[in-house]
C-alpha cells in the first residue's frame, strides 16, 4: 500500500453506514481539514445509491471488501460495525497494511482483541480506538490537572451515565455487547484510568432488569474498581433511565465535578466545577466538534508512533475488565470479585485541533 504523504489528506472508507457514521462521524471528516471520504460499505444494497448520492463516493457491498482493501483507492478505514462484527471486518483491513479507526468497544472479548492487535502487527499499519473524548479539550485539560497534582493525591471516583434507550432500537436486543456496559461504560473507565493515571486490577458488579422492559440483557448495571494502590471507583450506567451524566473526583486537595462529561452535541459544553482549598471554580470550552477531532489527530498520529497504538490498548482493556466479572445470572444478584492482570501501561492523550461546532448541523 502506498502511504499517505503529509502534503494530501487521508483517503478514508467507512465500514458501517449506520446513525453514528451518518449523524456523527462523517460529517467530522468534512470538517477535518487532513481527511476526506473516499468510500463507503453497506450490506444494505436498497440504500447504497441514496448513500453514493449523498456523499458523492463509490458504495461497496461488504462481499467485496477484500477489491476495496486491494484497490488503492483508500489510505484508512473507519469501521462501526455492531460490535460483534469488529473483528470479522479490522482483521482484513489491518492484514492489508490499511489504517484503522475502530469504533469502541475494540471488540468482544480479550480473544478478539488480540488477533486484531495480531493482524496489525502483520499488515504495519496504524490502529487507533475512536474514542472521541481523547480530543475534547475540557476532558484533556482536566486529566492534565490530575497529573499535575491540582487536586492533591486521588482518593475516589464516582460516575453515572444513563439513558431511556427505546425497546425498537437495534441495541435493546443485541445481548450484553450491544448493552450499556459496553457501550457507556467506556466512558467513566475510560475517565478514572487517565484521571488516576492506572489501571483497575479488581472489579465488581451488580445488575438488574427493569420489569416491562424487553432487554435480553442486564438495563442497568452498577460496577467497583480497585486499583493496585488501593484507590476505589464507581459507576453506573443504564438503558432504562431520564438522561443522566455526571463524575465527581475527590483528592486530598480539592474536588472535581463535571456534568456534562461524556455526551456530545451541538449545544453541548462539557464543563467542570472545582473546589480546591475552598475556592470554587468552574470551567468550560464550550462546545466543540469532537469527531472531526479523531481524523485529525489519527492522520497527525503517523509522526507519533506510540499514540495509536497505545491508545489500541483502551479497547483492550475494556474487554479484558468486562470479560472478567461474571454477569448475574439473575436480577440483583452480586458478582464475584476477578483479579485482573496488571496491564502494561495507560493511554496519554493529546489534545487535536478540535474546532467549534457549526451553526448548524448536516441533515440526517
Amino acid at each position: 500500500m502506498t502511504q499517505p504523504t503529509h502534503d494530501r489528506k487521508i483517503r478514508y472508507a467507512v465500514i458501517g453506514c449506520g446513525q453514528i457514521s451518518r449523524q456523527s462521524f462523517i460529517p467530522g471528516l468534512e470538517r477535518a481539514a487532513n481527511s476526506t471520504l473516499a468510500a463507503l460499505v453497506t450490506g444494505d444494497m436498497h440504500k447504497a445509491q441514496d448513500l453514493g448520492t449523498r456523499y458523492g463516493v463509490r458504495v461497496w457491498h461488504y462481499d467485496d471488501l477484500p477489491e476495496l482493501l486491494a484497490s488503492g483507492e483508500i489510505d484508512a478505514v473507519y469501521l462501526a460495525t455492531p460490535n460483534a462484527l469488529h473483528r470479522r471486518y479490522a482483521v482484513p483491513v489491518l492484514e492489508a497494511g490499511l489504517h484503522l479507526l475502530l469504533e469502541k468497544p475494540m471488540a468482544t472479548s480479550v480473544e478478539d482483541c488480540e488477533a486484531i492487535l495480531q493482524a496489525r502487527r502483520r499488515g504495519g499499519g496504524r490502529l487507533m480506538i475512536a474514542y472521541r473524548l481523547h480530543c475534547e479539550p475540557g476532558t484533556v485539560e482536566l486529566v492534565s490537572r490530575c497529573r499535575n497534582g491540582d487536586f492533591g493525591s486521588l482518593v475516589g471516583f464516582s460516575s453515572v451515565f444513563g439513558q431511556d434507550v427505546p425497546q425498537s432500537n437495534h441495541r435493546a436486543h443485541g445481548g450484553y455487547w450491544s448493552g450499556p456496559v459496553p457501550d457507556l461504560g467506556n466512558y467513566p473507565i475510560n475517565a478514572v484510568r487517565h484521571m488516576f493515571g492506572a489501571e483497575p486490577v479488581e472489579v465488581t458488579a451488580t445488575g438488574t432488569r427493569t420489569p416491562g422492559r424487553t432487554f435480553n440483557f442486564d438495563d442497568t448495571v452498577s460496577v467497583v474498581l480497585r486499583f493496585a494502590d488501593g484507590r476505589i471507583a464507581d459507576f453506573m450506567v443504564s438503558y432504562a433511565c431520564a438522561p443522566v451524566e455526571g463524575l465527581t473526583l475527590f483528592g486530598s486537595r480539592g474536588s472535581v465535578r463535571a456534568m456534562p462529561c461524556y455526551t456530545f452535541g451541538p449545544s453541548v459544553a462539557i464543563t467542570y466545577t472545582t473546589l480546591i482549598d475552598g475556592r470554587e471554580d468552574r470551567r468550560s470550552h464550550g462546545p466543540v466538534e469532537q469527531f472531526g477531532g479523531k481524523p485529525s489527530i489519527f492522520r497527525n498520529a503517523s509522526s507519533i508512533t506510540a499514540i495509536p497504538n497505545q491508545m489500541a490498548r483502551t479497547g483492550c482493556v475494556m474487554s479484558v475488565c468486562w470479560s472478567r466479572w461474571k454477569r448475574p445470572c439473575a436480577p440483583g444478584n452480586r458478582s464475584p470479585c476477578r483479579r485482573l492482570p496488571r496491564a502494561r501501561g495507560y493511554v496519554k492523550t493529546r489534545s487535536s485541533s478540535c474546532r467549534p461546532w457549526p451553526n448548524r448541523m448536516k441533515a440526517t
